[in-house]
Formats: C-alpha cells, sequence, structure tokens
C-alpha cells in the first residue's frame, strides 16, 4: 500500500529525526536492564518536541491518522529501540490514548489524555494477574481483581502482574471484575491517578526484554478507591472497551518491531558485506546471502500483513480475527528475521556493540506480549471450526 501525502511526509521527519538524534543514545547508560530512565525519555521528547514530531500520529486538531496512515508513521520510529519512547508511540501509552480517545469523556480526557499526548505523562494498563495465583493473563475470565460500588466511588482490591511502565507512571488504566451483578457485573475499567499509596509496586521482573521504562510490575492493589467519575464508560463494559484497544494495540506492536527489524537488516546486511572469511565477502557465501534473502522477503510480508490488517481496522471493524492473524505471522516473520542478523554477524552479533542482539530480545518477547502465538492459533481455529458448524446450518 502507498501511504498518504500527508504519512510519508510525517513518517520520513520522524525517520530523519531518530536516526540523526535518538540513535546516538543507544549507548546511553540510563539504558538499564528495566527500560531507559525517565530522565532520558524526557530528554529525547524534548528534542522530538522542538524537532516537530512528538505524538505524531494525534494531528494538531485532536484527530487521529487513519490506521493505514499509522501503519507508514508507526513503523518508522522503530529504526531505534528508543525511537517510539522519543516520539511518544511506544507502548503501553499508544494504545491507551487511542483507548481514551475513543472511550473517555471530555472530562477524562483533559485531565489524563491531555498530559499523554503532550509526551509528559507515561501510563500503565493494570489488566494482566499472577499465574500463579490463578489470575488473569490470555483468558482475561479468570479475572480475580474485584471492584465494589462504596457511595460516589468504586473500591478496588487484587494483584497484578507484568504491567508495563507502572513504576514511574502518572495515568493508570485498572481492569477490575465488579462483586456486585446489580452495580453492572462484568469488568469495569478505572482511570487512576498514579502514584497512589493504594497500588504497591511489590517487584519489576527481570525480563529478557529492556526497551519499555519502568519495567514489567508486579503489584498489589489494596482497597484503592477511585471516584465513580473516573470510571471509563459504563460499569460491566470493560472487556468490551477491551477490545477497542486490542487490535490496534497489536497492530502497532508490529509496526514498531519490524522498523526495528528493518535497521537490524541493514546492520546484518552491512556487516556481511564488509566482512570477509574464506577469501571473499560474507554475503557471497550462500549460506550468508541467502539468510539475508530470505529477511528481504520476510520484511516484505511482514509489512503487507500491516497494510491489510490496518485497511480493514479502516472500514470499522474491530478486526479481531485479522489482527490475530497478524499479530501471528509478523511476530514469527519478525523473530526470524532477528535470528538471521544475529547469524549472519556470529560473534558479533550476540554482543551489544548494535543494537542486534536487543532486536533479537525484543522480538522473542513480543512473540508473547499481546498474546502468545499459540493462544491466536487457538482462537482462529476456533473460527474455523464455527464457521464450519454455520456452513452445514
Amino acid at each position: 500500500m502507498t501511504p498518504s501525502t500527508r504519512a510519508r511526509d510525517i513518517g520520513d521527519r520522524v525517520e530523519a529525526f531518530v536516526r540523526g538524534q535518538i540513535v546516538p543514545y543507544e549507548r546511553d547508560p540510563r539504558c538499564g536492564g528495566h527500560g531507559p530512565s525517565d530522565d532520558l525519555v524526557r530528554e529525547m521528547r524534548a528534542k522530538a518536541g522542538a524537532a516537530g514530531v512528538l505524538t505524531p500520529h494525534i494531528l494538531p486538531d485532536g484527530g487521529h491518522l487513519t490506521h493505514a496512515e499509522t501503519a507508514y508513521v508507526h513503523t518508522t520510529p522503530g529504526r531505534s529501540p528508543l525511537g517510539a519512547l522519543a516520539v511518544n508511540t511506544a507502548a503501553p501509552d499508544e494504545g491507551n490514548m487511542y483507548l481514551l480517545g475513543k472511550m473517555g469523556s471530555a472530562e477524562q480526557k483533559e485531565h489524563f489524555l491531555k498530559p499523554m499526548i503532550a509526551g509528559t505523562a507515561r501510563s500503565a494498563f493494570f489488566m494482566t494477574e499472577p499465574a500463579d495465583e490463578g489470575g488473569a493473563g490470555s483468558d482475561p475470565s479468570m479475572m480475580q481483581t474485584t471492584c465494589r460500588q462504596d457511595g460516589n466511588h468504586w473500591v478496588i482490591n487484587g494483584r497484578k502482574a507484568f504491567i508495563t511502565g507502572a513504576e514511574g507512571a502518572q495515568v493508570g488504566i485498572v481492569m477490575a471484575k465488579a462483586e456486585d451483578v446489580a452495580a453492572g457485573g462484568g469488568a469495569c475499567m478505572f482511570l487512576v491517578d498514579l502514584p497512589d499509596p493504594a497500588i504497591r509496586i511489590d517487584r519489576v521482573l527481570d525480563t529478557i526484554d529492556s526497551s519499555m521504562p519502568g519495567g514489567h510490575a508486579e503489584l498489589t492493589i489494596d482497597n484503592l478507591r477511585v471516584p465513580a467519575d473516573q470510571m471509563l464508560g459504563q460499569p460491566g463494559e470493560g472487556f468490551k472497551y477491551a477490545q477497542v484497544r486490542l487490535a490496534p494495540a497489536r497492530l502497532t506492536h508490529c509496526m514498531r518491531w519490524l522498523g526495528c527489524c528493518i535497521r537490524a537488516n541493514e546492520i546484518a546486511s552491512d556487516y556481511a558485506n564488509r566482512r570477509h572469511a574464506f577469501g571473499k565477502p560474507l554475503v557471497d557465501h550462500e549460506g550468508v546471502g541467502f539468510m539475508l534473502a530470505e529477511n528481504m522477503i520476510d520484511l516484505k510480508q511482514a509489512e503487507l500483513m500491516i497494510d491489510w490488517c490496518a485497511a480493514v481496522l479502516d472500514t470499522g471493524s474491530l478486526g479481531t480475527v485479522e489482527s490475530s492473524m497478524t499479530k501471528v505471522a509478523v511476530s514469527e516473520a519478525l523473530m526470524r528475521i532477528a535470528d538471521r542478523c544475529v547469524q549472519v554477524m556470529g560473534g558479533t552479533g550476540v554482543t551489544r556493540d548494535t543494537i542486534v542482539e536487543q532486536t533479537f530480545r525484543e522480538i522473542r518477547a513480543f512473540r508473547i506480549y499481546d498474546g502468545p502465538t499459540e493462544v491466536h492459533k487457538w482462537s482462529l481455529a476456533k473460527k474455523i471450526k464455527r464457521d464450519w458448524k454455520n456452513a452445514q446450518a
């Protein structure tokens, strides 16, 4: 799909900014095991603001790029693992901004969304729960965090895990299941100012990935009181609202990591052309040259899957099936690409002298985040069976 003139202009300016001003930060000591520090994020975003590329997917009038346009724009900051953070298109903020833009009241948008768009506030999405306690993960119906109405407040209790960016966030979106069916039942979403003493971070997990500030936290919610007007939407509609966020967030993950794999492949290709072994450049050895050729194919297939799914979302469809297919196809293709880049570069590929090693780690985590490959395939298999049954009727 050919990007619109508007998308190309925005995306090309973002890419030039990331390559010119953000790539040098990749060796900054403020990039730690639990992600870049908030100090580093603020510094990069100040530069993005000065360059006019901060939060590029949201237009000056408050409108949003189409999904097809976003597919181009969001790929460009991926040229660095720090790029999406720098220009404010990173997860979970981008998905949370999208959800608030769709479902938030005018007052909620002013208080919670506005500072997120300005890049002055980070956010966290509190849904996943500890697996060893039987909590919700890929199956959100297992949610154990509860909420009950108490006058003009709701009181929330529970445990959450793998909450990206909770440490250091200023905005939280908390999902909980209503105890009282009469009060709405089902899942509810709440907007919360952070930090809050009722939300205790028990530990920040040491994980394979390291691109997201605040890392991934395990935490306890102990009698968190939230004003009723900070409920997002209506009681019991939380799972429906999660679907609004789900497919676009899956897709923008694909975009970001496609951009990072494009850069990793550039690095591996440069290495293979410069490095000689057994009398000729590595690229002239079929074992190496063919891997790079396969990368070229997988990169294009990933791009086309993203464009196809974005076009579906632009029709107004939730795109649940299409986004599952795209998440599987793209994450698996990007894993192959990242693995080949490491292999092509040999010993250098497993060092942190380039971003290739980090790209490999980030993509390995991406195959699990926003739904493991196997869960998406299971969901698609259920659709196949359902469609078959309907065809027999």
